[in-house]
């Protein structure tokens, strides 16, 4: 039952002309993964539908994100002696993200396969993917814990994984085409060995300097930094600028070009103002769950882009959850001596992060089922008819 209709006639039928169009050139992801994702498919039976797959490895990815959270919720277990996470936890987190990974990569596969393509399943895939974008980054900072990598530089760390994430579907707003992105095959393999590497060795192999006195933290920091500047953003700029040459992009103003970089804009200047002048250092005293609370905000304007892209209709400068999360650092921030409130209690302000982390995060999960049931809905109707 639809208790909300998030799509408008316009986008529904933008959905009914969508068609798939994707580049992939990355060495790694060509002459490695699909044809090791091509033999992997055969193994699924035929009536396992691709979004069951997507959502499958979503799923695992979540366990990693509680399993690590269960034993390090604070960031801080890599710098105790006693090692508070069992080394058995990276293991499993290394396996469930090859998993992931793995499935994320067989399931158009499979939908291509039983001839289900569509533009649900391409919705669901992106959708759940900008999902990931917050949380695997944060269960990768226990490898380094509060003492190597400060809350504020995670902050920022994460902040570069959506602008990466992000830019990849403004590209494809503004050419049609959905550039994959190199570094994602690389940074996928990555995570997964240095989980692995860790279920060997343990945390404290990296909290011993690089060459040169670098630490491992700032090390992989860079990494990630550089990996968008070099291999991402100047590609970015030329496949749009060509598609304005050639004409063969959506050849919108300048103005609607750059409108879905408005709620991008200002949710980072929202949150990064939250995090600066918080009066409790809200960063460092709910970490993982404000970094949650800001991916699922995330999550959703990349989602409400996807829709934008795929019907080819305008997207939205402006977010609804952007009002409640105003709201809160309104009352995070600033004081209220009418009310004979000149300070907020950290207790209160964790209760804050609490509370809109639950509210959004139900919201977010309504707008996907919404969007889901919706398109379900309306696809039946057009093969019935």
């Amino acid at each position: 039952m639809i208790f909300k209709r998030y799509l408008n006639e316009s986008q529904l039928k933008g959905f009914e002309k969508y068609k798939y169009h994707s580049i992939d050139n990355s060495i790694l992801s060509t002459k490695v993964m699909h044809p090791f994702w091509n033999w992997c498919v055969q193994f699924f039976p035929r009536w396992i539908a691709p979004n069951l797959i997507t959502f499958t490895g979503f799923l695992l990815t979540i366990v990693n994100f509680l399993l690590i959270g269960y034993y390090d919720y604070g960031f801080t277990a890599a710098n105790e002696k006693e090692h508070l996470v069992p080394r058995w936890v990276w293991l499993v987190a290394s396996i469930n993200l090859f998993l992931a990974y793995t499935l994320d990569g067989i399931d158009g596969k499979q939908a291509r396969r039983t001839g289900t393509s569509g533009p649900l399943g391409e919705l669901f895939d992106h959708g759940v993917d900008s999902y990931s974008a917050v949380l695997i980054p944060i269960y990768i900072f226990s490898l380094f814990g509060k003492s190597e990598i400060s809350c504020l530089r995670m902050f920022f760390v994460i902040w570069n994984v959506f602008l990466n994430f992000y830019l990849t579907h403004f590209e494809k707003y503004n050419t049609g085409v959905l550039f994959l992105p190199w570094a994602y095959d690389f940074t996928m393999w990555g995570v997964t060995l240095t989980l692995f590497i860790t279920f060997i060795f343990g945390t404290s192999i990296w909290h011993q300097p690089l060459p040169g006195g670098i630490a491992p933290a700032t090390a992989f920091e860079w990494l990630l930094y550089l990996s968008g500047i070099i291999s991402s953003h100047p590609f970015i700029a030329y496949n749009i600028y060509k598609s304005y040459q050639n004409k063969t992009g959506k050849m919108r103003p300048f103005l609607e070009a750059i409108r879905p970089l408005m709620p991008f804009t200002a949710l980072f200047a929202i949150s990064t103002t939250w995090v600066l002048l918080s009066r409790n250092d809200i960063c460092y005293l709910e970490t993982r769950l404000l970094f949650l609370l800001f991916g699922t905000i995330f999550s959703n304007i990349c989602c409400r882009l996807i829709v934008a892209q795929m019907s080819d209709t305008r997207t939205e400068a402006w977010n609804t959850f952007f009002l409640p999360l105003l709201i809160a650092v309104a009352i995070s921030i600033f004081p209220y001596p009418f009310l004979g409130m000149n300070d907020i209690a950290p207790e209160l302000e964790s209760w804050v992060v609490y509370v809109l982390t639950a509210l959004l995060t139900f919201a977010h999960i309504h707008y996907g089922q919404g969007i889901v049931s919706q398109t379900n809905f309306r696809y039946s109707r057009v093969n019935c008819c």
